[in-house]
């Protein structure tokens, strides 16, 4: 992966805010469109973008694409990635983007809302399990 096409990723509001997202857990595209407010056609376009440029790997669940961060990529890509997760940690638009994916996961994994079908009806709020390479701040 080229570091131009990391930066045309990271250029823009949306993909950097899912990309923080992600960092704390692979989701579906109704956690994302949940979090951020935006439409199913606005996340799944970013999510394309992104997936086209390696930045995101997504995996089918029954009815449900699960979106998440690549557990191998380029060391341009690991680097900024930690960047962002430092970065946002001060920025309260990113701080309450992931407040709201805490909210909104509870205590339950990814895996164990699919199977409850998490698209279909609300999930309840405790607090967010990760175990994402990158870890968690």
């Amino acid at each position: 992966m080229k570091l131009i096409e990391i930066y045309k990723c990271l250029c823009d509001e949306t993909r950097l805010r899912i990309l923080n997202l992600l960092l704390a857990s692979p989701l579906c595209v109704c956690h994302l469109q949940r979090v951020l407010k935006k439409s199913q056609v606005k996340i799944s376009q970013h999510l394309a973008y992104l997936k086209e440029r390696g930045m995101v790997i997504c995996q089918r669940h029954q009815q449900w694409m699960v979106y998440s961060l690549p557990l191998s990529s380029c060391h341009e890509l690991d680097a900024n990635l930690r960047c962002l997760q430092d970065c946002v940690q001060t920025n309260p638009l990113f701080k309450s983007d992931r407040a709201k994916l805490k909210e909104l996961m509870g205590c339950k994994s990814v895996q164990a809302l699919l199977d409850e079908g998490c698209c279909s009806k609300p999930v309840r709020a405790v607090s967010l399990i990760s175990s994402h390479k990158y870890g968690r701040k």
